[in-house]
């Protein structure tokens, strides 16, 4: 299912509620939360949506979360990340149940998407959570019959903190035109043949397609993390308009 022309209309994207279906963990520190929309018309891999928690006392809080669902579920999955003394994070991860409806608007966003008719090569660029959308894109490629040539490089703490390891690496496994590469910055395995420490330049050359294929890059994560990777691609000589670039920070989560 694609994103109709509803969502290209000038008119205000409403609050709904959707019913939790599912609640996965992810890491020990980030969980999927599956919501049933009471009405939806599709996303591009990408968008995101505002969540809205309100008190017993009318405070509220809005938060934005990534979708990470492809444009071809019916359910709608957000990723979300505790952060340490926030206000709705905690409330996502400690207190959701199945079940519980959730007030959130959406999709949101128009400049860092993908979808399987944009064509390729692109190179996905994740900095932890930054995966969320990127997962997005990933999974609506895998629905193609016809997959354009994708690398995901994906910068983690540790190997415990890869958000959708098991799938990635599925995915990886079964499909020879999808490199997956990790960059994990303070924690290794003692045998780990991948890379240590941050992205660097030689790691970009060394996983990224060559300027002469005109890959599209998307790069999410914290805003240092995105800012000096497409500082470096524009050092190698890739056209600054080819670097999509999605970032976050520090919202009170």
């Amino acid at each position: 299912m694609m994103v109709t022309d509803a969502h290209a209309s000038p008119h205000k994207i409403e609050w709904q509620l959707g019913r939790v279906q599912a609640v996965v963990a992810e890491t020990d520190r980030v969980k999927s939360i599956i919501l049933e929309p009471m009405s939806w018309l599709g996303h591009w891999p990408g968008q995101h949506v505002d969540i809205r928690l309100t008190a017993d006392d009318g405070y509220q809080a809005e938060r934005s979360y990534s979708i990470a669902s492809p444009p071809e579920d019916k359910l709608l999955t957000i990723t979300v990340e505790r952060v340490k003394e926030g206000e709705v994070s905690p409330y996502l991860l400690d207190e959701l149940r199945v079940g519980d409806h959730l007030e959130f608007r959406g999709p949101i966003g128009r400049y860092f998407v993908w979808t399987r008719s944009l064509r390729g090569p692109i190179c996905l660029i994740a900095g932890g959570a930054g995966i969320t959308p990127l997962m997005s894109m990933l999974r609506h490629r895998e629905r193609s019959l016809d997959r354009i040539p994708a690398y995901l490089i994906y910068s983690a703490r540790s190997l415990p903190d890869v958000i959708y390891r098991d799938e990635l690496d599925g995915m990886a496994d079964r499909d020879k035109g999808l490199r997956l590469v990790y960059a994990l910055t303070r924690e290794q395995p003692r045998d780990w043949p991948g890379h240590r420490g941050r992205v660097d330049e030689t790691l970009l050359a060394n996983n990224c397609f060559p300027r002469e294929q005109n890959p599209t890059f998307y790069v999410c994560g914290p805003t240092g993390f995105v800012e000096g990777i497409s500082s470096m691609l524009v050092t190698m000589g890739y056209e600054p308009l080819s670097i999509k670039t999605e970032r976050f920070g520090p919202s009170g989560g």
